[in-house]
């Protein structure tokens, strides 16, 4: 194995766990190309149950990775949701340890 492929591994060790988990990786992927999204918007792009979606909302806020602002619209409440500085900067970090992993990884039976 080159060091080039060992240093990109070596480098998923260090991933952040709250972003790695499936659904809250898709729900932060989601806002970091968006400048904000509401809960229906987010609740129909992931697939996730209201529950499920509203307790990985809520881990991610807890981890200053998403801010949540709530209000009423015609009289109906609506919860949008948008990256913080903190969740911005830790999806970048977590997307380019990911490409630079699979960008070392060499097929060793040549292909692509």
């Amino acid at each position: 194995m080159s060091d080039e492929a060992r240093d990109g591994l070596d480098g998923l060790s260090g991933l952040d766990r709250t972003l790695h988990e499936p659904a809250r990786l898709q729900i932060m992927a989601h806002l970091y190309i968006l400048e904000a999204a509401d809960f229906l918007f987010l609740l129909r792009r992931t697939g996730l149950t209201k529950g499920n979606l509203s307790s990985h909302v809520r881990k991610l806020e807890e981890s200053g990775y998403v801010e949540v602002e709530k209000k009423f619209v015609d009289r109906h409440p609506v919860t949008t949701y948008a990256l913080t500085e903190a969740g911005r900067a830790a999806f970048g970090a977590y997307r380019d340890t990911i490409l630079e992993a699979l960008g070392a990884l060499v097929d060793p039976a040549g292909s692509h």
